[in-house]
């Protein structure tokens, strides 16, 4: 099978907190997810490296005018009734809760020019919320549907890694969300995490697959 192309963002960013201190900060959460996937349907890919400001230009405007990156064997999904509106569910709820809410407290938090105490309460809050709702629905059960990891986790599992970055100087405790840990815990233990997490600094990747 021929390698399915990736054109790859992996961005990681130092930033400068004063005092000779320095904080990482991974920005490769909605990239990252792509091969993911791949690595866990085994399927063979390649990357090529993108820079930010050529996705704002042609030919990617006209794949993504957004200017964004863009299951044979229903391995991580569900054909089934409830399950697969389930699914659809917790796809929304990332893309609609976590992935914006968890940004913009990154972006307050950790990039804004000028210190917004209330934006950054805000969207601290907002991410607990959003952590709190997973837990929640995470006690008694491994996954968010069904008996086995589909792409809904494997969707949060990126923007999750970051968390500790974003709340540098927040009140957070992730033990208060036990369920919620084991679950992430779980998710980049992995192969296909591992894989992906070891690449992320990477320019050019590549897996051969297994199909």
């Amino acid at each position: 099978m021929k390698p399915i192309l990736l054109y790859w963002r992996n961005k990681r960013t130092s930033l400068t907190l004063g005092l000779d201190a320095e904080l990482v900060v991974d920005q490769v959460t909605n990239p990252s997810k792509v091969p993911v996937i791949l690595e866990e349907l085994g399927l063979p890919y390649e990357t090529t490296w993108v820079e930010l400001d050529d996705l704002k230009k042609q030919p990617f405007e006209s794949i993504n005018p957004n200017g964004r990156l863009p299951d044979k064997e229903h391995k991580l999904t569900y054909t089934s009734s409830p399950e697969k509106y389930f699914l659809q569910q917790w796809s929304y709820f990332q893309a609609s809760g976590q992935g914006p809410y968890f940004g913009q407290c990154a972006w307050f938090t950790l990039f804004h020019p000028e210190k917004l105490e209330s934006a950054q309460t805000r969207y601290a809050n907002e991410l607990k919320r959003i952590v709190g709702v997973l837990d929640r629905t995470l006690k008694g059960q491994e996954w968010l549907v069904g008996d086995k990891s589909t792409y809904a986790d494997l969707a949060f599992v990126m923007w999750n890694a970051q968390i500790d970055s974003i709340m540098k100087g927040h009140d957070w405790n992730i033990a208060e969300y036990p369920n919620f840990r084991r679950w992430q815990e779980t998710m980049l233990a992995r192969d296909s995490l591992k894989k992906v997490m070891s690449v992320l600094m990477d320019k050019e990747v590549q897996s051969p697959g297994r199909v």
